[in-house]
């Protein structure tokens, strides 16, 4: 199981990154992909006009990069109540120091003001365990970064387990190691930054985008020995070009290759490599997206509730 706040288009990172490996779980295994908009409202409440058209543009680019709604279930987190339920119910058993000592829980507050310091940013990482259990999910593919939000989870599931016999699954982490894709800037590519070329962005405004990247600022002129180790087109060229990047590299670092020349060609793969999505992401519409949400909380629902059921019998709830 796992799945994104609704942010709206996705960039070549998301692509390479995460939703490659979300289209390869649906040829292998059952699996979930969730649209968390109960978890944007921890940051955006100001701003939930948004949350409708990001959901449709972010799913628009999942189904283009793969992701299969016949062979998983893609749905929006507050179309299956029984997630917030269930996040009630183990909200009553959680300690507040738990949540508390999640690192994210300081850091972003740090990051992003006091305002959003709210009861439901604190219980954020209730209802990413909540997001999990309410499927019974076993696996979580996650970052680094994440992986004390699916502990402090896996906590609760052995807090509830052992006060009330087995009844909630344990998930277990799979370390996803997603590349780190550089942005035109130079930084890690991200919409915060407005350094990104999105996946559905036109070949016109990808070439722009990439004519305007930065490069080794030691090679100023063309015929300059260029250092492709800190150079972001060339990290993007491994991943668009792989077939030419020894030669790109060796006639970099010999000034034998140009930067506007190197653009040029990064520009020409890059569409070439984005366009088969780009060609799936024109032939669906509103519509498509619509009626697979719909579909996906159908089936999600009927776990859902089964997993719900035991969980108050688990509890002798009436």
């Amino acid at each position: 199981m796992s799945g994104m706040r609704p942010t709206g288009r996705l960039h070549l990172g998301h692509l390479v990154g995460a939703l490659g490996q979300w289209a390869e779980f649906c040829r292998v295994d059952e699996a979930f992909f969730e649209v968390a908009d109960l978890h944007a409202l921890t940051t955006a409440f100001e701003h939930t006009e948004t949350i409708g058209p990001s959901t449709r543009e972010m799913v628009l680019d999942w189904l283009a990069a793969g992701v299969d709604p016949e062979r998983s279930a893609i749905y929006v987190q507050s179309h299956v109540p029984e997630i917030s339920e269930l996040h009630v119910l183990l909200s009553m058993i959680v300690p507040v120091a738990w949540l508390q000592r999640v690192p994210t829980y300081k850091d972003q507050i740090a990051a992003l003001g006091p305002e959003i310091a709210t009861y439901g940013f604190l219980g954020y990482p209730l209802m990413q365990l909540c997001d999990v259990a309410i499927v019974r999910a076993d696996t979580v593919p996650v970052g680094k970064d994440q992986l004390s939000h699916l502990e402090f989870g896996r906590e609760v599931v052995r807090r509830f387990n052992f006060l009330y016999g087995p009844t909630l699954v344990e998930p277990q982490a799979t370390l996803s190691e997603f590349p780190d894709v550089p942005g035109i800037d130079n930084r890690k590519m991200s919409k915060s930054y407005d350094n990104q070329i999105d996946i559905a962005d036109d070949e016109a405004t990808t070439t722009k985008k990439v004519r305007s990247m930065v490069t080794d600022p030691q090679k100023i002129r063309r015929h300059d020995p260029g250092r492709p180790e800190i150079c972001p087109v060339f990290s993007l060229q491994k991943i668009v070009n792989a077939p030419r990047v020894q030669w790109i590299e060796e006639n970099c670092r010999s000034g034998a290759l140009g930067c506007v020349d190197c653009k040029s060609e990064l520009a020409e793969k890059m569409n070439d490599f984005l366009r088969p999505v780009r060609e799936r992401r024109a032939s669906l519409n509103a519509g498509d997206v619509v009626r697979i949400l719909a579909d996906g909380a159908q089936k999600v629902r009927a776990i859902a509730k089964e997993t719900l059921a035991d969980v108050k019998s688990a509890m002798k709830l009436p």
